[in-house]
């Protein structure tokens, strides 16, 4: 058959949208001349702005997700007025499944594999079964069932994009706020949006001075609104280094895309900004808490994209038993430092 659109249905978060954003790339390789839509929350859809493998982003505000009939009559309208052809819900709960409930005729209603999905989505896909492969892998597995149409052309890349004008902006901004950029600048967040992604804050003032010491770093905080009161008090309790700034703050998704896109490093806790990061190609390391896989949440990693996790050297045998604290302070500043210092040295302005 002949596939001329496409709904991708993602939702959610900053960080699982720009992992699923490998999907749009994959079809737009495989199926260049069609519509390719894509489902987002509305807080997070700036992010894809002019991106070359999307062609309508759909959002959904808070009022919408929040009242079930605006909610159900949005998806009606959206799929009978389009009629795809595929359906791809990488989410695939009960309730984005009123999506295909509206599209019946749809061909290729496809979703990953669900004790309540087996009548709706006509493709249910075991994706999340093996452990060993990461987020990006997971959600190509969901274009399986197109490779009946054509060679579906598999590449596990994700990526953002961020123009020149919009960089040029915001290294203005940056070079006023007192960025050198004769010097490597780094972006670290030193803090999380979840509290308990937030490695230990002594650990990490140590970290932050020895990038300083050693390579003589300018550090630009990364955080966002709760999130500030705890990057200033840090900065504060490193006797506000000149080299640490607090003072850049990027005021929407796509001025960080362009503050991460002036910078040549990415550190700190593992989240949505890493995410970004990464889309930009930004070279990057992150520290993973317990419970967060770096497996799955690290896709590509090598030498430019790179974390710790306190299960690299740690089995669970020797977790159990700790509490998710002492699980978490397995990861050592030595350890963080032996592995980021190869990267900096390869990656930073010499």
């Amino acid at each position: 058959m002949k596939i001329n659109k496409i709904l991708v249905i993602r939702f959610r978060r900053v960080g699982d949208s720009v992992l699923s954003i490998a999907i749009c790339s994959n079809l737009r390789k495989s199926f260049p001349n069609a519509q390719i839509d894509y489902v987002l929350d509305e807080n997070i859809a700036s992010l894809y702005e002019n991106h070359p493998d999307i062609d309508n982003v759909i959002t959904f505000n808070n009022e919408e997700n929040d009242n079930f009939w605006e909610y159900i009559l949005k998806v009606h309208k959206l799929v009978k007025n389009t009629k795809y052809d595929v359906i791809i819900d990488t989410r695939s709960t009960i309730k984005t499944l009123f999506f295909s409930l509206f599209s019946l005729s749809t061909s290729y209603r496809i979703g990953s594999k669900k004790k309540y999905n087996y009548l709706l989505h006509n493709f249910r896909i075991d994706n999340h079964k093996d452990k060993s492969i990461d987020m990006v892998q997971h959600n190509l597995m969901l274009l399986k069932p197109l490779e009946r149409e054509t060679n579906i052309q598999y590449c596990s890349d994700f990526k953002l994009y961020v123009s020149d004008q919009e960089k040029f902006k915001f290294k203005t901004y940056m070079q006023k706020s007192g960025i050198d950029f004769n010097r490597s600048v780094v972006i670290v967040t030193v803090t999380a949006r979840l509290a308990y992604k937030v490695w230990n804050k002594e650990r990490m003032k140590e970290l932050l001075r020895r990038m300083i010491e050693k390579y003589a770093v300018q550090i630009i905080f990364n955080f966002a609104g709760s999130e500030e009161e705890f990057a200033v008090n840090i900065h504060l309790e490193m006797n506000k280094d000149k080299n640490i700034f607090t003072n850049i703050k990027a005021d929407s998704l796509r001025g960080l895309c362009a503050l991460i896109s002036n910078c040549d490093f990415f550190f700190g806790n593992e989240g949505g900004p890493r995410h970004i990061a990464q889309a930009l190609e930004l070279p990057s390391y992150a520290i993973y808490p317990p419970n967060i896989s770096k497996c799955i949440w690290l896709p590509n990693e090598g030498e430019r994209y790179a974390g710790i996790s306190p299960d690299d050297r740690y089995s669970q045998e020797e977790q159990s038993g700790m509490d998710y604290l002492q699980r978490f302070n397995l990861i050592t500043v030595d350890q963080v430092w032996n592995e980021l210092d190869v990267m900096l040295a390869k990656f930073l302005k010499k």
